[in-house]
């Protein structure tokens, strides 16, 4: 007589959508960060927040809502892998990434904001804030310092 095997039904988790580019459910790469093809637009930055995994979606989500609504005409794109947000013909004045045990945002002009974040950089003039799980997002202070940075001449080797 054959063994009966019973299979409880396989969980489904949330996919991520697909990437603007390939179409292809985006690759999490180290410390869950989306690995999504090189674009312009809203539409890569979306496919990018929509990867983010578990809290960093919220937060990303967040950071790009704050974005939107203190910076009028905002650029958006995708590069390296992280989402980036400038000024038409000014450049990029802030990014993402996430990593495993935070979401690092860079303000590329971040030695020019007031207060300066508080991560320092290799980098000259960028400084940045990481954002941890279970932390309150400090949506005051994000917008001065989006606001800020988005006046100041940016990042344009991207």
């Amino acid at each position: 007589m054959a063994k009966k095997t019973s299979k409880a039904p396989a969980r489904r988790r949330k996919a991520p959508s697909r990437s603007p580019t390939s179409g292809a459910r985006p690759k999490l790469l180290s410390g869950g960060n989306p690995q999504i093809a090189k674009a312009d637009g809203d539409e890569a930055v979306a496919a990018y927040l929509t990867a983010m995994p578990g809290w960093k979606r919220d937060v990303g989500e967040r950071l790009d809502a704050l974005v939107c609504r203190h910076v009028p005409g905002v650029r958006k794109a995708v590069r390296w892998n992280s989402p980036f947000w400038g000024i038409e013909g000014r450049g990029w004045f802030m990014s993402l990434h996430c990593l495993t045990r935070y979401v690092k945002v860079a303000f590329f002009a971040g030695t020019s904001l007031d207060p300066l974040p508080p991560e320092e950089s290799k980098n000259p003039g960028t400084r940045y804030v990481h954002l941890f799980e279970g932390e309150p997002l400090d949506e005051r202070r994000l917008a001065s310092w989006i606001r800020q940075a988005a006046a100041l001449p940016g990042s344009d080797c991207f």
